[in-house]
């Protein structure tokens, strides 16, 4: 069994940082891509980064320039850095693990960020 436990959201006003930290645990194996979605109220899910075992990253075009992914393929850790907050990036964070390709999906319990104007 896999288990996602994520760490670090909260309360932030705009323009202001926070760091997501995710680890994983369990029979994780292949090659992956670790990373970050997230889920504001009444939207849906929609992707915010991803990094796969080789370094290979991946951002919405929203994020891009404001957050750095990155991962510990030992620890099994992936790290969500979000500066320069707006608004908008209000949302329940949601870790994520996912084989390359298909195999398995595994999600961790989500993390709240909310960021005040």
């Amino acid at each position: 069994q896999v288990q996602l436990v994520e760490s670090g959201g909260g309360l932030v006003q705009a323009g202001g940082s926070l760091r997501l930290s995710c680890a994983a645990s369990g029979s994780i194996f292949g090659a992956n891509a670790m990373g970050w979605y997230r889920q504001a109220p009444g939207k849906q899910r929609e992707l915010v980064a991803t990094i796969t075992t080789s370094g290979r990253t991946n951002y919405a075009d929203s994020v891009k320039g404001r957050f750095t992914i990155s991962r510990d393929n030992a620890k099994m850790t992936v790290t969500l850095q979000m500066n320069s907050l707006k608004p908008e990036d209000t949302a329940v964070y949601y870790c994520n693990v996912k084989r390359i390709p298909g195999v398995y999906n595994y999600w961790g319990q989500g993390t709240q960020v909310t960021v005040s104007s």
